[in-house]
C-alpha cells in the first residue's frame, strides 16, 4: 500500500526547529491580537444584537467607515513591516527608526481626515451604506462618538507595526489584547447597565484607544524600544520616502481597490432588506474572527522571510516561502471546516429573525469554501509577495477579480433583486478565482529580492 507523501517543504518545516519557533514566537501572539480586535466587533454585534436587530446592523454598517480607514493605515505600516523586517535582519536599527517617524507622520494626517469626515458628516456617510432610517439614525450616533477613536488608531498602530519587527511582538500583543478586554468589559457596562447602546458601544472603543496609545507610549521608553523624538519627526528622510513609495503605493491602491470593493458588498447586502443586512453583519464577525490565524501566520511569515532576505540570503528566504506556501493550504482547508462546524452552533447563540437566520445559515456554508481562498491569497500575497516588495500584483488581481467579476455581478444580483445567498456567493468569488493566478506569480519568485540600501550599516 502506498503510503501518504507529503511535500518536501512542508515536512522539512516541522523539521527545522529554527523556522518553527521563529513562525510560532510571532505567530501565536499576533494571531491572538488579530483575533482580539476581532473579538470587539463580535462583542458589539453580540451585545446590541441581544438588545434589538437593528442596533447591531446600523453599528456593522458605520463601522465600514473605520474599515476603510484600516485599509490605508495597515498599507503604511505594512511599508513599515516590509522595510523593517529587511532592514532589521541586516542589523540596521537606525533606519527602521526613519521608518517609524515617516510612517507616524503619513498616519496622523490619515486619522485626522476620518475624524474630521466621521464627526462632521455621519449621515452622508450611512447613506452611502443603507437606505433604512433606522439604520441610519443610530449609525450616526455611533460614528459622532468613535470619530474620535479614529484620530488615535493610527498612531498606536505605528507603534505596535514598529514593535512587531523589532522582536518584541509579544509586547504588542499583550499591549492590544489589553486594550480588547478593556473595550469589552466598557461594552457591557455601558451598553446593559447604563443602558447608553451604540453610544455605549462607541464609548468603550474610544476608552479602549486612549488606554492603548498611553500603553505604547509608556512601553516605547524602555531600553531596547524604538521610540520617536522630536528631532526625528522634523527630519525630511528623503531616502526613506522614495523607498517606502515604491511599496507602499501599491499595496495602498490594492488596499483601497480591496476595501471599498469589500464595504460595496456590505452596503449591496444593507441595501436588500434588514434581515440580510443583519445576517451579513454576524458573518462579518465569525469571519474576521476566524481568518486571525491566517492574518497572524501572513505577518509572521512575511517578517521571517524579509529578515533572510535583508540580510542577504536569498535562498533561505526563498525555501522558508515555500514553506509559507504549503502551510498556507492546511491553514485555509482547517478554517473552512472550522465555519461548517461553527454553523450550528451560531443559529442557537444569535438573535436574528427566521428569515436572517435562513440567510445566515446560507452564507456560512458559501464563506466556508471562500475561506480556502482567503488564507492561501491572505498568507502568499501579504506575506510572501509583500516582503519582498513585489507588491504590484496585488492590485492587478484585485482589478481582474474583483472589480470585473465580484463587484458587477454582485451589484446586478442586487439590482435584479437575486436570492440573498447567490449574492452573497458573488462578493466570494473574488478570493476563490484569485489562486490559479497568485500559484502561477508565485512560482515566477518576483519576491526573492532584498530591498535594502547597500550604504546601510548594521548599528
Amino acid at each position: 500500500m502506498n503510503k501518504l507523501r507529503l511535500p518536501s517543504a512542508l515536512t522539512d518545516s516541522f523539521r527545522d526547529k529554527v523556522f518553527l519557533s521563529k513562525l510560532i514566537k510571532l505567530t501565536l501572539p499576533i494571531t491572538l491580537q488579530s483575533f482580539m480586535l476581532a473579538a470587539v466587533a463580535a462583542a458589539d454585534s453580540l451585545m446590541l444584537g441581544s438588545l434589538e436587530q437593528n442596533l447591531m446592523s446600523a453599528v456593522s454598517q458605520a463601522t465600514q467607515v473605520q474599515f476603510i480607514q484600516n485599509m490605508i493605515l495597515s498599507s503604511v505600516v505594512a511599508g513599515c513591516t516590509i522595510l523593517g523586517a529587511q532592514y532589521w535582519g541586516k542589523g540596521d536599527k537606525q533606519t527602521v527608526s526613519d521608518i517609524f517617524h515617516v510612517i507616524l507622520r503619513i498616519n496622523f494626517l490619515v486619522s485626522l481626515a476620518f475624524w474630521a469626515v466621521c464627526l462632521f458628516t455621519p449621515r452622508t456617510l450611512m447613506l452611502i451604506f443603507t437606505n433604512e432610517e433606522a439604520l441610519i439614525s443610530e449609525g450616526e450616533k455611533y460614528l459622532r462618538i468613535a470619530a474620535w477613536s479614529y484620530l488615535l488608531t493610527g498612531i498606536s498602530q505605528c507603534y505596535l507595526g514598529v514593535m512587531k519587527v523589532s522582536e518584541h511582538a509579544d509586547i504588542s500583543a499583550r499591549i492590544s489584547i489589553s486594550a480588547v478586554i478593556i473595550n469589552i468589559v466598557l461594552n457591557a457596562v455601558f451598553i446593559y447597565i447604563l443602558k447608553m447602546e451604540v453610544r455605549g458601544a462607541a464609548l468603550a472603543t474610544l476608552a479602549a484607544r486612549i488606554i492603548e496609545l498611553a500603553a505604547c507610549i509608556v512601553y516605547s521608553r524602555r531600553p531596547g524600544f524604538i521610540k520617536p523624538t522630536f528631532k526625528g519627526m522634523l527630519h525630511l528622510y528623503g531616502y526613506i520616502y522614495g523607498d517606502f513609495a515604491k511599496c507602499v503605493l501599491p499595496m495602498l491602491a490594492s488596499s483601497l481597490l480591496w476595501g471599498v470593493g469589500f464595504t460595496s458588498y456590505t452596503a449591496f447586502m444593507g441595501h436588500m432588506g434588514t434581515p440580510a443586512a443583519a445576517a451579513n453583519a454576524v458573518a462579518a464577525v465569525v469571519r474576521d474572527l476566524v481568518c486571525c490565524a491566517c492574518n497572524g501566520l501572513a505577518a509572521a511569515g512575511g517578517i521571517i522571510v524579509g529578515n533572510e532576505l535583508g540580510a542577504g540570503r536569498l535562498d533561505v528566504g526563498k525555501t522558508y516561502g515555500n514553506r509559507m506556501l504549503y502551510i498556507s493550504y492546511i491553514c485555509g482547508i482547517a478554517s473552512a471546516l472550522i465555519m461548517f462546524a461553527l454553523t450550528p452552533l451560531l443559529m442557537l447563540l444569535v438573535k436574528l429573525s427566521p428569515e436572517a437566520k435562513t440567510h445566515l445559515r446560507s452564507m456560512m456554508l458559501i464563506m466556508g469554501l471562500y475561506m480556502i481562498g482567503r488564507c492561501v491569497n491572505t498568507i502568499v500575497i501579504n506575506g510572501i509577495f509583500y516582503c519582498g516588495g513585489d507588491t504590484m500584483f496585488d492590485a492587478y488581481s484585485l482589478v481582474a477579480t474583483m472589480w470585473c467579476i465580484a463587484v458587477p455581478l454582485a451589484w446586478t444580483g442586487m439590482y435584479f433583486r437575486w436570492p440573498v445567498a447567490v449574492v452573497y456567493a458573488c462578493t466570494c468569488l473574488d478570493e476563490v478565482g484569485k489562486i490559479p493566478w497568485v500559484m502561477i506569480h508565485y512560482r515566477k519568485y518576483k519576491w526573492v529580492k532584498d530591498l535594502t540600501r547597500p550604504g546601510s550599516l548594521p548599528s
